[in-house]
């Protein structure tokens, strides 16, 4: 796209609508730039934690042929061809994941390292030369803001929340980002913290306030996107509004993934979608603020699983519905994904790309044994694991067994991040690092140039669904 224009000012909150420069409506539509400046394991291939899997690689690669995969990997993984491809289905925002490590070393927790802004710069550069908005998004915190493997901590429990000291210097990387990034107007604004997970439900808005503060004493203009607490699914304990803030849901079906129910369009269905919606969106309601959609999407069945084509349809059938709820009120959203290895992204690593096949070996592994939360199928451990979280129903009284927050994941989902997502990704960890040793420059080039928009196939039903929505 050529001779693109500077917008005539920062995207800002009126009403329950955000509006440019010129007081006019504008609806983002994104996408996330996941598994680049914030890893996940289901997205890249790893298993575990992105910090472990560094650390391993690290100690297989040594450190300059580790610096320069993943220099050549960062750089590969979004260019001005993305962009390009994002604006050619009508999208005009795309969120950026960003780990606070790139920004901040634990063992030198005063020093923002700069790095972490070239890094972030050519995804906002590239996007913007494509006239597109970009939303950046911090995914991760020292101690991490929630249990999860994409907050990065490598521990079950949200430890930001518990230490002070973590949340000041959460407080005072944002300054220095917000700083670096006041001026520029393709930016539509911060989103503070992904998918909080706090607790007691006081801390977050404790922070959200000391954090809005602080970043609007050095940017005035940008928009403030805020999460939801319990994984951007609620807003019971919010009690104030913040100026110039959207405030954020995250919208998965359980209808999109391999546990839950097929989605095939019943009135039944399309209703609980709906009631799903609504209950997260009261909050905005009832306040009239603007809605953000931050996070939604199926996740896919790959070529090898029986049915998958009709499992797959049933899905874009899934996101569709989703599209025409958000769509009636006209909200702004950003799908998750835009680039994996063939999982949930619009595009993703080909099968024959020197990444994958090196790695078909291990991600078959890694599949069976159902390592990774994100959509895995518990068919071939399922009877390894039923008997421990049974044998802890029967000795554990019900009543304590939901007091262990968050209480919807239940006891499975507990005893599954502990022993599955702990213990057993960081063990497979090393093997997944072994693949790499002895590699040469060249060859490292080759894997990480597997992220290579031009090297990648396209999801596109997926993207034709995208397309129409955009009214392209």
């Amino acid at each position: 796209m050529a001779n693109v224009q500077e917008p005539k000012g920062f995207l800002r909150v009126d009403g329950m609508d955000v509006v440019d420069g010129d007081g006019s409506k504008v609806i983002l539509k994104g996408c996330a730039t996941g598994g680049q400046t914030n890893m996940e394991n289901f997205i890249t291939g790893f298993p575990g934690h992105e910090h472990e899997v560094r650390r391993a690689l690290l100690e297989v690669l040594g450190q300059e042929k580790y610096d320069y995969f993943f220099e050549k990997f960062l750089e590969y993984f979004f260019t001005r061809s993305d962009a390009k491809f994002l604006r050619s289905l009508g999208l005009n925002c795309a969120r950026i994941p960003i780990n606070h490590r790139h920004f901040m070393d634990d063992l030198n927790p005063g020093v923002i390292k700069p790095e972490g802004f070239r890094f972030v710069d050519r995804i906002v550069d590239a996007c913007a030369a494509e006239g597109i908005y970009t939303i950046i998004d911090m995914h991760t915190f020292p101690g991490g803001q929630n249990q999860g493997w994409h907050s990065d901590s490598g521990i079950h429990r949200a430890l930001f929340w518990e230490h002070r000291d973590l949340q000041d210097r959460a407080i005072n990387m944002w300054v220095e980002i917000a700083k670096y990034y006041r001026n520029h107007k393709w930016v539509a604004g911060y989103n503070p913290m992904n998918e909080p997970a706090d607790p007691d439900h006081t801390n977050l808005q404790e922070f959200y306030a000391r954090v809005e503060k602080a970043i609007r004493s050095v940017d005035p203009d940008h928009i403030l996107w805020l999460d939801g607490n319990t994984y951007s699914m609620d807003f019971s304990g919010f009690k104030d509004i913040l100026p110039n803030c959207v405030y954020a849901i995250h919208d998965y079906s359980n209808m999109g993934f391999p546990a839950g129910n097929r989605y095939t369009g019943t009135d039944e269905q399309k209703q609980i979608l709906r009631k799903q919606y609504e209950r997260k969106v009261e909050f905005m309601r009832k306040h009239k603020v603007p809605i953000w959609n931050g996070e939604f999407g199926p996740v896919y069945a790959s070529p090898d699983q029986p049915e998958h084509q009709q499992i797959n349809q049933e899905r874009y059938n899934l996101l569709g519905e989703q599209l025409r709820i958000y769509k009636a009120d006209q909200i702004s959203w950003s799908i998750w994904l835009y680039k994996d290895i063939g999982f949930q992204g619009m595009v993703y690593a080909s099968p024959s790309s020197p990444y994958m096949r090196l790695l078909a070996p291990f991600l078959e592994k890694k599949k069976r044994l159902g390592v990774d939360k994100w959509g895995r199928d518990d068919t071939r451990v399922k009877h390894i694991y039923e008997p421990l979280i049974q044998h802890l129903k029967e000795e554990i009284p019900e009543q304590f067994q939901r007091r262990r927050y968050p209480q919807h994941w239940g006891l499975e989902g507990h005893v599954h991040r502990v022993v599955r997502e702990l213990l057993v990704s960081e063990l497979l960890t090393y093997e997944f690092a072994s693949y790499f040793e002895g590699k040469s420059m060249e060859e490292l080039d080759a894997l990480a140039g597997s992220f290579r928009f031009e090297e990648c196939g396209r999801r596109e039903g997926l993207n034709e669904i995208l397309m129409k929505d955009a009214g392209l």
